[in-house]
């Protein structure tokens, strides 16, 4: 079991590394298909569209197939389809290849967070926030690099294209050798295979809505924020991500003995709270440092509390895990769909800052639902 916990943890990280790639390009891709914030807002919802349909067969697929058969085959999708999007310079395209990316990144990641959920339950220890902070530190080791080769004026293709090998032997080294893994059990009758939401889902998402859509704002739009409120050189501007992510990685490498000590609920609203405080400080910040400092700030607020989402909705017990962490997956990307136009076109017609105060609310609505996390099933280190 030690040899699987460590290779579903270097799963994660080569999933953020195979997807992060992309997300430092994005301002030069803009640059290359001459779009404007609105245009780009609407071609990034290519993505989550391409995304919002798989989530409702996922389930099925990785149930036939295993999570780990799912990754080996899908994720090469995820950086080939980014890497084509350099060489095929149109809207369309990139709105289209978006949207094949969505849907292999949309297989995986219900892939990989099902397979942890799985060695969860199989050892009884907590280990799904722990593989999250892999996540977050492949991301932040992809965008670093990405932050380099913008400095260096290393084009996009050749950036892109020369991952793609890499990423696929990676893939091959971390997976195939990863055994089976059995399900968590659950009660009740599963009438079909189709991920639809439930009551119990739908609370999740509640939750985890403020902390995914600031996460994925913070992404694809904090360098855009750098570059349009500060006079400030391209490396400081890719320096965003690296400020986010830094913070959300060392949460979450420390955040399953925060909620083993203090459970999931408190450990959720003071994050929360944090996270306000900081989209506060971006919001008004005043010079690229306070900005930094600021998304430093959201990405320690945030790091964990999407993670707390997913273990929960695999927790619920009323039917197979992956249909629950589909359907909460679902619900969120749903939503998540229009997030991209909306924050495109508040950007250009009233600014970033007010884009991204925005998100306030929705954060505010995490700290006040925090405690759709209680668990209803004893914790597997509990068991």
């Amino acid at each position: 079991m030690p040899v699987t916990r460590w290779r579903i943890v270097a799963l994660f990280f080569v999933h953020a590394l195979s997807l992060g790639a992309i997300q430092t390009r994005i301002p030069d891709i803009q640059l290359l298909n001459g779009l404007s914030e609105a245009q780009l807002g609407l071609v990034l919802i290519g993505q989550p569209l391409g995304g919002l349909g798989m989530f409702l067969f996922s389930s099925r697929i990785i149930e036939r197939f295993g999570p780990r058969k799912t990754i080996l085959y899908m994720l090469p999708l995820v950086t080939i389809s980014a890497a084509l999007i350099t060489v095929l310079p149109s809207p369309f395209a990139m709105f289209a290849l978006l949207a094949v990316n969505g849907v292999g990144f949309s297989l995986t990641n219900i892939a990989i967070n099902v397979e942890a959920d799985r060695i969860e339950a199989a050892s009884g220890q907590r280990i799904m926030n722990t593989c999250h902070g892999a996540w977050s530190i492949g991301f932040l080791m992809t965008s670093l690099l990405g932050a380099a080769l913008r400095g260096f004026d290393i084009s996009p293709a050749v950036h892109l294209w020369t991952l793609v090998p890499i990423f696929a032997a990676l893939t091959w080294f971390v997976v195939a050798p990863m055994p089976p893994t059995p399900p968590r059990p659950h009660t009740g009758e599963v009438k079909n295979r189709l991920a639809w939401p439930t009551l119990a889902t739908l609370g999740l998402v509640a939750f985890g809505l403020g902390a995914g859509l600031t996460e994925g704002a913070a992404r694809a739009w904090s360098i855009i924020f750098l570059r349009d409120s500060f006079d400030v050189a391209a490396w400081i501007e890719s320096l965003a991500l690296p400020a986010l992510l830094i913070t959300m990685a060392l949460g979450r490498l420390v955040a399953d003995r925060w909620i083993d000590r203090f459970g999931p609920v408190p450990v959720a609203r003071v994050l929360a709270g944090i996270a306000i405080a900081g989209l506060v400080l971006l919001v008004f910040s005043p010079n690229a440092g306070t900005a930094l400092a600021g998304l430093g700030l959201v990405g320690l607020g945030i790091c964990v509390l999407y993670p707390l989402m997913l273990s929960a909705a695999a927790r619920l017990g009323d039917r197979p895990a992956s249909q629950n962490v589909a359907a909460t997956t679902l619900i969120f990307q749903f939503v998540n769909l229009g997030a991209p136009v909306l924050i495109g076109v508040v950007a250009q017609g009233l600014g970033i800052r007010v884009a991204f105060a925005m998100l306030l609310p929705l954060l505010a609505l995490t700290w006040a639902m925090a405690g759709k996390l209680s668990p209803s099933t004893p914790s597997p280190r509990a068991a």
